[in-house]
């Protein structure tokens, strides 16, 4: 079988892929476990490392989701599955309303009507974020079923993603479902535009032995996921019975709730006598206000109940991205797309 994965050469797809690569199989639209005998990572930028693996052809095809055409190309087989993570996120989304337009909603449908046009209920795993919710309504709590009120441009984009999933799927069309993400750390490399971009720069930039001024306040508290846990949850969520998740096809993913200064604690503690850049807080009112719209809390019942993976805690985290990063850079290429 195929597997395509849009937005595959940035952090979380290029982790996705090389785990895929690793397992060598997923269950196909034929609902029985297929080899995976190629595989397309899209993005706007080009992979960071070579990923070449015996039996599977690995192509990385640059271009943007917002061309239909492009998109369609993708999806040139039946036996396929599509991990859809390509997205202009929150920062960005905020900043320029047409991209955001043209990648995240836009892009998402003609992914969805090229996956339609195949015909077999191609799997699709659709990444949503906890950013659909927000609004002066929302509970202190979020959970699967709490109302969804985004207030920013790229979490309204995810709410209509994960009703295309759910109509789509009841249609026949596809098996969709949908992962909705907390924050996912701790991202390497270069920033980019979310404004949860400091939950993982207060973590990588002393670690780096650079100092950082965190754009939020000590107390800003966030839900947050680490990267080993997020990529095994999409391939859960992939792999999970259609018949299980039922009407609602989207799943929020188990997180931890902690604010910065309890980031800054557990940085020190885990790194122990390693030097270390100094953080600092310059709070950005852009930022601090898109933050402000986000859940403080969330809680994954449904996750819990169909056994995706969970973090024990922050620090655990931490160490993680010490051993892929730090200690063994050169095996853990970063990706810098989307």
């Amino acid at each position: 079988m195929k597997v395509v994965i849009t937005g595959g050469t940035g952090f979380i797809g290029f982790r996705l892929a090389r785990r895929l690569l690793e397992r060598g199989q997923l269950t196909g639209p034929s609902g029985a476990p297929e080899a995976i005998d190629e595989m397309v990572l899209f993005d706007t930028a080009p992979a960071p490392a070579d990923l070449s693996t015996a039996g599977v052809r690995v192509r990385v095809v640059t271009g943007d989701m917002a061309d239909r055409a492009t998109v369609a190309g993708l999806v040139d087989r039946d036996d396929i599955s599509v991990f859809h993570l390509a997205s202009v996120v929150s920062g960005g989304g905020e900043k320029d309303f047409d991209l955001a337009m043209g990648v995240n909603l836009y892009g998402g449908l003609h992914l969805f009507e090229a996956l339609r046009a195949r015909g077999g209920a191609p799997r699709l795993v659709f990444a949503s974020s906890i950013a659909v919710f927000g609004g002066g309504a929302m509970a202190p709590v979020v959970d699967d079923f709490a109302k969804q009120t985004p207030q920013t441009t790229y979490g309204m984009t995810k709410a209509v993603g994960e009703l295309m999933v759910n109509d789509y799927t009841r249609k026949g069309f596809l098996d969709g479902r949908a992962a909705r993400l907390p924050t996912v750390i701790i991202r390497p490399g270069k920033p980019n535009a979310a404004a949860s971009s400091f939950a993982s720069a207060v973590f990588r930039e002393p670690l780096m032995g650079r100092d950082y001024a965190a754009p939020v306040t000590p107390e800003t508290a966030m839900a947050v996921l680490g990267a080993r846990a997020a990529v095994d949850g999409l391939i859960h969520l992939h792999e999970v019975d259609g018949g299980d998740l039922g009407e609602d096809r989207a799943v929020q993913f188990p997180s931890l709730t902690l604010n910065v200064q309890e980031m800054v604690y557990a940085l020190y503690r885990v790194a122990g006598d390693r030097p270390l850049g100094q953080v600092s807080f310059e709070p950005d009112p852009f930022v601090v206000d898109i933050c402000s719209t986000w859940p403080r809390d969330a809680r994954g019942t449904r996750a819990e109940a169909l056994g995706f993976p969970q973090d024990a805690d922050i620090d655990a985290i931490v160490g993680q991205f010490i051993e892929d990063y730090v200690d063994a850079p050169a095996a853990a290429p970063t990706g810098e797309g989307t």
